[in-house]
């Protein structure tokens, strides 16, 4: 790696490499009617380094966005690794998607096309059915248009562990942050399973609920990005509003040096007594 890049790492067990932080979908490119703001996080991202870019049909107008700012520099395709995901549950449904987010971005492959936000046992015997949408994943992998697949949730670890142990997937998208630290399940369940049979791991919701803890205990964004880059996944995605959100992303993964044992223990007893409140993106059985 040259001196002050990214780091990048191979994508699971594909031969492609990507960098370790992605610009999620969520952010200011989770709007509509804010293309002047979305397209100068988007250009900031891409002139930094960022090659990994995250969004979905399910984030407002953020397909739009990325795909205004791609058609400007078609030269650039190739070192993008562009994602999307579907959260219909029937192959009709998820073909639809699929025309439609390529539409938008402008561009005739995917790199990583995603089962979004499987929830509980039925989104599993919906998509896995018959005419379900992961025949539709199959079928795009296996003609092309989109290079990888996989799965995402943040709902049930117990669900997301079923998808990546009986599904061919490429990769998991799954919540990583200090709260998953002490509940257990995505990164104790879902990450060993997804790494044992040779799967990205990508980490969202870095900074959890945890947001609500920072003038408190003087906690920083930082510190959350460094706790989930010592995790052991492949990359970690974070939606920004600005410019400056970008410049501290990429800021903390040239810098990243490892949380020790104790730095994490540290942090992870700052937010034990709060850790079932700032679940809040879980589902409540």
């Amino acid at each position: 790696m040259a001196m002050n890049e990214i780091p990048k790492i191979m994508f699971g067990s594909a031969d492609r490499s990507v960098t370790r932080i992605g610009l999620g979908g969520e952010g200011v490119l989770r709007t509509h009617g804010r293309t002047d703001e979305a397209r100068v996080v988007i250009r900031t991202a891409l002139e930094m380094g960022i090659e990994y870019f995250d969004t979905a049909p399910a984030y407002s107008g953020s397909e739009e966005y990325l795909g205004s700012v791609w058609k400007e520099k078609p030269e650039r395709r190739d070192s993008i690794f562009h994602t999307s995901k579907s959260a219909q549950r029937t192959y009709d449904g998820a073909m639809r998607d699929l025309r439609s987010t390529l539409s938008r971005l402008g561009t005739d492959y995917l790199d990583l096309w995603q089962i979004h936000d499987v929830r509980d046992q039925n989104d599993i015997a919906q998509i896995q059915s018959e005419n379900g949408a992961l025949r539709a994943f199959l079928e795009a992998r296996e003609a092309g248009t989109v290079r990888h697949i996989g799965v995402t949730g943040h709902h049930d670890p117990e669900v997301l562990t079923r998808c990546v142990n009986e599904w061919p997937l490429n990769s998991v998208l799954l919540p990583v942050n200090p709260v998953e630290g002490i509940l257990g399940g995505f990164l104790t369940d879902t990450l060993p399973a997804a790494k044992k049979r040779g799967m990205a791991v990508v980490g969202m919701k870095v900074l959890g609920g945890g947001h609500y803890l920072f003038t408190e205990n003087g906690l920083t964004p930082e510190r959350y990005l460094r706790y989930a880059l010592s995790q052991p996944v492949d990359v970690v995605i974070l939606g920004c509003s600005s410019p400056a959100e970008v410049e501290l992303l990429v800021h903390v993964a040239k810098d990243f040096q490892p949380m020790s044992a104790d730095e994490q223990k540290e942090l992870l007893d700052l937010f034990r007594p709060h850790a079932e409140r700032l679940a809040y993106y879980r589902g409540r059985k």
